[in-house]
């Protein structure tokens, strides 16, 4: 019987919850100026040396989400070693942070999305004809 996940998918989950569990409890007294950061996800590499861990930053000012990944960058030391005693695997991997995009890239596509949509029913008013009646013809 074939295994349902690899050794790497099992050992990004496990780094995953323990990393997020880190920047909640235990960076808040290391490093107050970290905001809110989620951890999205992590991927580590086949021979378990690397891991990219995504986060997701809730700033708007990209010169604030920089500076969250830069402090992030600054305590990877710190997360490491705090990692390596909760990790049961002899090796633990070299963290890299990367920003998470995909929220606001659902949220702008999102907007757009309903943006086109209001778009398409103004020029059915304009045009004379009921939008809403469209809609449910065409269901």
């Amino acid at each position: 019987m074939a295994r349902e996940f690899s050794r790497t998918d099992r050992v990004a989950q496990v780094v995953h919850q323990e990393v997020a569990s880190i920047l909640q409890f235990e960076m808040k007294d290391r490093d107050p100026r970290l905001g809110l950061v989620t951890v999205s996800g992590a991927e580590v590499s086949k021979d378990l040396a690397h891991a990219k861990i995504y986060v997701t930053l809730f700033e708007s000012d990209d010169e604030k989400v920089k500076e969250q990944l830069a402090i992030l960058e600054e305590n990877k030391g710190f997360i490491r070693s705090l990692l390596s005693k909760r990790l049961t695997s002899r090796t633990v991997p070299a963290l890299r942070f990367l920003q998470d995009t995909s929220l606001t890239e659902g949220v702008r596509i999102s907007s757009l999305v309903s943006k086109t949509v209001e778009e398409d029913r103004e020029r059915a008013r304009k045009a004379g004809r009921d939008p809403d009646a469209e809609e449910s013809e065409e269901s």
